[in-house]
């Protein structure tokens, strides 16, 4: 494992609620990453629980993390280490109940 994919794997295992974006939390610079966001908040989430990783900033991160995950875009969600998906897996789980599910979850 690279020094950024350990880097991500720590990321991803001490943060409960963890979202690699294209910008932060209160400024999105993408619609994907932004709708990933409204969804969090649809679900009660408080934008300051959420830990994001702005992919825009680190290269090294932004590939690195589309391998860690097997997942080719960003925005990528992560619940108490699982991998969830992106901002489609996000509304449909949304949708159905399940995401919210997940994020009450306790590990």
């Amino acid at each position: 494992m690279s020094d950024t994919q350990q880097r991500i794997d720590q990321l991803v295992k001490n943060n409960d609620i963890l979202l690699f974006m294209k910008g932060n939390a209160s400024f999105p610079m993408c619609g994907f990453s932004g709708r990933a966001m409204q969804i969090l908040k649809a679900c009660g989430v408080d934008p300051k629980a959420i830990a994001t990783v702005n992919v825009l900033e680190d290269q090294e991160i932004r590939q690195a993390i589309k391998d860690y995950s097997n997942w080719p875009t960003i925005p990528q969600l992560y619940v108490h280490g699982e991998f969830i998906g992106g901002s489609d897996i996000m509304m449909e789980m949304y949708e159905s109940g399940e995401l919210q599910q997940v994020l009450a979850a306790k590990p």
